[in-house]
């Protein structure tokens, strides 16, 4: 089998197509014969280096991290799934393995694919969603009447977050470019600014929620936008915010942790058609090379990139 690997921590010119022999799943885990990945900025993040205190100096590594597919094996001890489930989700941050042909998971790490939902869309759910419920489920417990504001609206975690603030009965604000702002408006956020020109100080709104999905937004602006006993969920998290959220309540860094709940929950709501994220482009394994170097350079999809194993 192929999957996209890299045996040292480095820039994109390390990355390369490389056969693999997939190992027999270990106690809780399960093998997935990948159809979709979906490719996120923690793929090259961790590639750079970024998190090598996490993920080690075992190499080579592969990539990938969101993925769609099919159960072909189980390992000792696995009960929530048996082979041939349709499934979706993520692979551990320490092992990747999504952007290849097959990869091996925690069966907490996936949940089943319901029958409603395409493979596609399937692919787009994992670090997203995950990272969505972790903030406002997780961190904030959004109920229904309160005021969430999403800076990054428009983006695979933003719009997970506005959907599932949405369906836990908030109503959403937020920023995006100008050119989303239809879209964003079609999802349901109420209060729009045009992150580009918009002095967000200088707003009267005031939330109960504010979720920092884009990882521009800084402290003070944050607070500002706050709500009194209001929380600011941070994707941009350093050693001194964890230090810092330990004696500031309001300040709850967020670090992408799936859980079978949570893959579940978003199962659930995708099938009830309450989150769903856009695709941009959808590329063949052969081709994800380039696509990633694009995207790492800066390239916009107007939504998710997938790569097809088929």
């Amino acid at each position: 089998m192929k999957r996209i690997q890299y045996d040292r921590y480095g820039g994109p010119e390390l990355m390369k197509l490389a056969n693999f022999e997939l190992r027999t799943p270990g106690k809780g885990e399960v093998a997935v014969k990948v159809h979709f990945a979906s490719i996120n900025p923690i793929d090259w993040k961790v590639r750079n280096g970024y998190l090598k205190m996490v993920t080690g100096k075992k190499f080579p590594r592969a990539m990938g991290s969101d993925f769609s597919g099919v159960v072909t094996a189980v390992g000792p001890g696995v009960t929530r799934f048996k082979q041939g489930d349709e499934v979706f989700g993520s692979v551990r941050i320490q092992d990747g393995g999504a952007l290849g042909e097959a990869a091996i998971t925690p069966e907490t790490f996936i949940a089943r694919k319901p029958a409603s939902i395409s493979f596609e869309d399937a692919a787009c759910l994992g670090t997203p969603g995950i990272t969505a419920w972790n903030g406002l489920v997780d961190k904030a417990k959004v109920s229904s009447g309160q005021r969430v504001f999403i800076n990054g609206c428009a983006g695979a975690v933003g719009e997970a977050s506005v959907q599932l603030a949405l369906s836990l009965g908030a109503t959403v604000g937020g920023t995006c470019s100008a050119a989303a702002m239809q879209h964003a408006s079609e999802l349901g956020v109420k209060s729009l600014f045009d992150y580009r020109t918009t002095d967000l100080t200088k707003i009267g709104d005031r939330f109960d929620v504010v979720y920092d999905t884009a990882g521009t937004m800084t402290l003070s602006v944050a607070f500002g936008l706050l709500r009194p006993r209001g929380i600011f969920l941070d994707i941009d998290p350093t050693p001194a915010k964890f230090i810092r959220s330990i004696f500031d309540r309001k300040l709850k860094p967020i670090v992408c942790s799936a859980r079978a709940d949570i893959l579940d929950g978003l199962a659930t709501a995708a099938a009830k058609g309450k989150l769903k994220l856009p695709i941009g482009e959808i590329v063949p394994l052969t081709e994800a090379i380039r696509t990633l170097m694009a995207l790492e350079a800066g390239h916009k999809a107007n939504g998710k990139v997938l790569v097809s194993m088929d």
